[in-house]
């Protein structure tokens, strides 16, 4: 058997950075043990199968519409082209004020160091934890902010603290920067150390950071290593976010089982 197979850098115009996703082309149904052992295979955090609805359709002359939709285990996603960036419709997540900032101060600790922080935010509807660095630093400040995933790991399950699924540090964007705000985002508790660019955790910050620099169109940098560029557009009346971005394949490929 030979499927067609490629390796996408989401959020980037540039190859080899943003967010790296496997997909992978089917024309037949596979077992649920030979969907994971392709994906450890691509050794990514993302694999995507994709097969047509009907054995008359091929890739080529399948779903030809601008917009599609995903039923998810998080409802129904939308994505479409908007001119070169494709546009995800996600659900946008707001945060709350720590009602007891005790709890969560080892891992705030830990994740920042002796770092100033401005605020702390909790997503209830992700988990997320949400540092916000003080305005005095910078983009490189962030960038080389050192982290030990480990650490967090172990700190947030001895502190028998509210859940945690991801910490996100944040940064107002410099001045004179057309980047509304920064962040990095790390989730060792699902077996990612550090996401190169990451969707979900913009719903959470496109929520905070719209309060706070009263828009509704925002531009973000991750700034993981690999590093990603997102554009944000809220639809606060319907609680959703449009998160775009560009995209490059860098690999087209078989795979041969």
């Amino acid at each position: 058997m030979e499927l067609p197979v490629f390796v996408v850098d989401a959020f980037t115009g540039v190859p080899l950075s943003g967010n790296p996703a496997a997909v992978c082309l089917l024309g037949q149904d596979l077992a649920e043990e030979m969907h994971q052992k392709i994906a450890a295979e691509m050794n990514l955090s993302e694999t995507a199968f994709v097969r047509t609805l009907s054995p008359m359709d091929d890739f080529s002359s399948g779903n030809t519409n601008a917009r599609l939709a995903f039923h998810t285990l998080s409802g129904e996603l939308a994505a479409c082209h908007e001119g070169d960036h494709i546009a995800l419709d996600l659900p946008l997540n707001p945060t709350e004020p720590l009602q007891d900032k005790d709890e969560f101060k080892t891992l705030i600790q830990v994740a920042v160091g002796e770092m100033s922080v401005q605020d702390v935010r909790y997503s209830p509807g992700t988990c997320k934890l949400l540092i916000r660095l003080s305005d005095v630093y910078t983009r490189q400040d962030l960038e080389r902010m050192p982290i030990d995933p480990g650490s967090l790991l172990r700190v947030e399950r001895a502190s028998g603290s509210p859940d945690v699924m991801g910490v996100i540090v944040t940064l107002r964007g410099c001045g004179g920067d057309r980047i509304d705000f920064y962040s990095r985002y790390f989730a060792p508790w699902v077996g990612i150390n550090e996401d190169p660019v990451t969707g979900s955790a913009h719903t959470v910050l496109a929520s905070y950071w719209s309060k706070e620099l009263g828009k509704q169109e925002l531009t973000a940098r991750q700034c993981s290593p690999r590093g990603g560029e997102l554009q944000l557009s809220l639809q606060q009346q319907h609680g959703r976010v449009s998160v775009s971005g560009q995209s490059r394949i860098v690999l087209r490929g078989s795979l041969h089982l």
